[in-house]
């Protein structure tokens, strides 16, 4: 009996710690940032002032820049959808030899760097780029091709996951009737697809609507969205009124998405319960050639085209001489470089950087997975695990700029603590977290999911305590997709560089920051010294997930 009262304990314990932590690293700071747009006055004599949003909103740019924002988050998820439903299918319908590596491999891409991307098309479409003469440098289309870069996975994944274990006697009776495959595939497959595929896209858009350092390198000024005009009002202007008020929009957009995405992620799990389980994949036949070939076709374009583009440029001067100059400056920058150091400094911080967030979305997204996984008869214990969903995954489509800014502004002493936490470098790792919780959550909470509850039922029967059932029917389970939420997570924290861009230290630049730096400044070694930079980070990263991959177990991971 003594077991209950420490059950009771450790469940609450699971429930405060990720709450606390959200609590106070992001939902105050995102607020207060908020909060401090529509005040004026002195601290003691603060009073509400709203007329900032009608002036916001009476700006053409600001219809603009939402307007934008929809257009580049739309087309990148249309975009995204009609390429990575034909790689579903090839990933997760077909079977030939390498199909395991080369999942591994297009996973990559989801996690690469948001700055090494940007790079990668600016190498590739901007002045002396194998592309430049199509125009499309600092362009509409240059901003989509660059999110259904990264977006292409997500509904890859997504729907693959859902493909491979629906039922195919629906199909096959079609098929004996008489059906072609085209008629099979209007009037059984896709509606039978259609919770993934708009899971994904909701997903998608998501991720598109918040795309930061993507605009920034490959937009500039004029392909303004939410997040970066956010940035520039901020950074540049310190108008904290105007961007409060952006701020709100962005959460209206993030707040519609995330709740259509969690809906259509219920259905998806409710149908994939239902499905058929085993489902053996087939081999390529002619009638698969066009899929193929589309497939084919968006790996070497759309992927390996701009990244191999990248690093050639790397290895490259401006008479167009191969080199290793640019790496070498790397390590001995020249003077007047905006590297500060040599990148060793960069990559070793933004390592202990995110070995602690990796630490600190792990554990907390673990705790918050076992919390979620449970099935509670209450119903008003059901309403607070989706409460705490959906609270654990706002930081997914927040502005990064926003929580770097709010951070800046509340932790001075937060809950009476005796130092100034952003005269240290703590938050940055907390940030780093933050922005890799959700991913965490998404990769370890499917498979506790897929736990039968009849097992823990007769556990319980049998005299095991709570915690006995804890031990050694769900944490195992946590294992089998530990390793790739180890790598999400520092794969997210080792490329973020929204939040990070606004706390770091002077002469501490993180590897990403220092690519934005180097971007930023003017001269030919500055650029190719960045493009070195970014090719370092996206070899980081690659491995970390190619590692990670070799853990991953079975059935895991929404991803």
């Amino acid at each position: 009996m003594r077991s209950r009262p420490l059950a009771v304990v450790a469940w609450t314990l699971a429930v405060a710690l990720p709450l606390g932590f959200l609590t106070l690293f992001f939902l105050w700071p995102v607020l207060a940032l908020v909060a401090t747009g529509f005040t004026e006055g002195t601290a003691e004599g603060a009073r509400l002032d709203l007329t900032g949003i009608p002036e916001v909103f009476s700006e053409p740019r600001t219809w603009r820049v939402i307007g934008q924002t929809l257009a580049q988050a739309g087309a990148g998820t249309i975009l995204s959808l009609l390429l990575g439903v034909p790689a579903a299918f090839v990933l997760y319908r077909l079977r030939f030899p390498g199909r395991g590596p080369l999942r591994a491999l297009l996973t990559v891409p989801f996690v690469l760097p948001t700055v090494v991307v940007g790079v990668a098309f600016a190498a590739l479409l901007g002045p002396g780029g194998p592309l430049a003469w199509l125009g499309l440098d600092q362009g509409f289309v240059a901003i989509v091709l660059a999110l259904a870069f990264f977006n292409v996975t997500v509904v890859m994944r997504t729907v693959g996951g859902f493909w491979a274990q629906l039922d195919p006697r629906p199909e096959q009776a079609a098929r004996m009737l008489g059906a072609g495959p085209a008629r099979v595939w209007w009037t059984i497959t896709l509606p039978a697809l259609t919770p993934a595929i708009a899971s994904a896209a909701a997903l998608v858009f998501l991720f598109c609507a918040t795309s930061f350092a993507v605009v920034l390198v490959l937009g500039g000024r004029r392909f303004s969205t939410v997040e970066t005009e956010i940035y520039r009002l901020t950074m540049q202007f310190l108008d904290l009124r105007s961007a409060a008020v952006l701020a709100l929009v962005q959460f209206a957009i993030v707040a519609l998405a995330m709740v259509v995405s969690s809906g259509l992620r219920r259905r998806r799990e409710r149908a994939i319960a239902m499905s058929f389980r085993g489902l053996r994949a087939a081999r390529p036949r002619l009638a698969h050639l066009p899929v193929i070939l589309c497939f084919a076709a968006t790996v070497l374009l759309l992927h390996a085209l701009p990244v191999l583009t990248l690093v050639a440029r790397s290895l490259r001067d401006t008479a167009g001489r191969w080199t290793l100059a640019h790496y070498r400056h790397l390590f001995a920058p020249p003077e007047g470089s905006a590297l500060q150091g040599g990148v060793l400094d960069a990559i070793l911080l933004s390592l202990r950087f995110a070995a602690v967030a990796t630490l600190l979305a792990v554990v907390l997204g673990a705790l918050t997975a076992l919390v979620l996984s449970r099935r509670p008869r209450s119903r008003t214990l059901r309403r607070g695990i989706e409460f705490l969903d959906g609270a654990v995954m706002l930081p997914l489509g927040v502005s990064a700029v926003t929580l770097g800014f709010g951070l800046l502004l509340t932790m001075h002493r937060p809950l009476g603590i005796g130092f100034d936490l952003r005269t240290s470098i703590v938050l940055i790792p907390i940030a780093q977290a933050l922005v890799a919780l959700p991913l965490v959550l998404r990769t370890l909470l499917p498979a506790l999911r897929g736990i039968d509850p009849r097992l823990r039922d007769a556990a319980a029967m049998l005299g095991a305590s709570p915690l006995r059932v804890l031990a050694t029917i769900d944490l195992p389970m946590l294992g089998r997709s530990a390793g790739l939420a180890l790598g999400f997570a520092a794969a997210a924290a080792l490329g973020e560089f929204g939040a990070t861009s606004f706390l770091v230290r002077p002469g501490a630049q993180t590897l990403p920051v220092a690519i934005g730096d180097l971007i930023g400044r003017q001269g030919a070694d500055n650029y190719g010294m960045a493009l070195a930079a970014a090719v370092l980070l996206g070899v980081m990263v690659t491995g970390i997930m190619l590692l990670a991959e070799r853990w991953r177990g079975t059935g895991v991971s929404e991803w």
